[in-house]
């Protein structure tokens, strides 16, 4: 069986090589023919058609566009500029694409999170590590969502690492289940809020997709409490301290075929919270 495949694979491999030389001297052929005739176009469509199965699509257009320029009623060479054009505009979005996907930076989207918690939070440590959680939150998610299409609900918890029984709190609680009716919706507030209490947790980031979320739908209220952000799929993240509350819609979309985050849409809290305070409320020392 390992030799069968193996012969397999070297086979197709020469085959490859086989192709690619064969383009190879098809376009050395095509030089030449431009050299002997440099206003024929049929010597530059030969040269832009092997480019193009090559997939060197900016000099295979390059190419026709000499081209057409020795036979500017030639309508063959025009359809070929115009599939290359939309072709190369297709590559280079889906490249910008995947480079959004790969390259997450959501601390740039947070500067105003930034500076209110230094203004909450006079110790710089602490600001500083409720900043990098949130970040680090909202990042999870992403990748997981560019990934999967999806993100699990759960609340993250940025436990005292002095205070915290480890072996009896965890930093992430599942709460699948929290958004099905007013009566789950109830138990799971009334949960988190005496863990968050008795864990010593310094902050929380609960994270919801919007698809699972049949009570509260946050997204159908009317006058100031009106939704703005159209039918996009997506998810929620509410940000929770003692001395602040953040409220972020992540929409999605779809674009050549992959899940692309747009950047988080900031929400009024008071009209689309997710989940009541889970902290109870105080005055920082500053």
């Amino acid at each position: 069986m390992w030799t069968a495949i193996f012969s397999l694979s070297e086979d197709n491999r020469a085959a490859a090589f086989l192709h690619l030389v064969k383009l190879t001297k098809a376009l050395a052929d095509a030089e030449t023919t431009i050299t002997l005739n440099p206003n024929w176009e049929k010597g530059y469509f030969r040269k832009g058609c092997v480019l193009e199965a090559m997939e060197r699509y900016d000099d295979s257009l390059a190419a026709f566009r000499i081209g057409l320029q020795h036979n500017p009623q030639s309508s063959e060479v025009s359809r070929k500029i115009k599939k290359l054009t939309q072709l190369a505009r297709d590559k280079k979005r889906a490249q910008e694409v995947e480079n959004m996907r790969s390259n997450v930076d959501m601390a740039r989207h947070l500067e105003t999170l930034k500076s209110e918690l230094s203004e909450k939070y006079g110790d710089e440590v602490c600001w500083k590590s409720m900043f990098s959680f949130t970040v680090e939150t909202m990042e999870t998610a992403i990748k997981s969502w560019h990934e999967t299409s999806k993100v699990d609900a759960r609340v993250y918890f940025l436990l005292d690492k002095e205070k915290t029984q480890t072996d009896k709190y965890a930093p992430v609680v599942n709460i699948d289940k929290a958004f099905e009716s007013p009566h789950t919706h109830n138990n799971c507030f009334s949960f988190l809020r005496q863990y968050a209490e008795e864990s010593f947790s310094k902050a929380a980031c609960l994270v919801a997709p919007k698809s699972i979320i049949s009570y509260p739908q946050v997204w159908k209220g009317q006058g100031s409490r009106k939704w703005k952000h159209g039918q996009s799929d997506g998810f929620f993240v509410q940000f929770e301290s003692p001395s602040l509350q953040k409220l972020w819609f992540v929409p999605s979309s779809t674009e050549k075929g992959q899940s692309l985050c747009r950047d988080p849409e900031i929400l009024d809290i008071g009209a689309h919270e997710l989940l009541p305070r889970l902290f109870k409320q105080k005055v920082p020392n500053s």
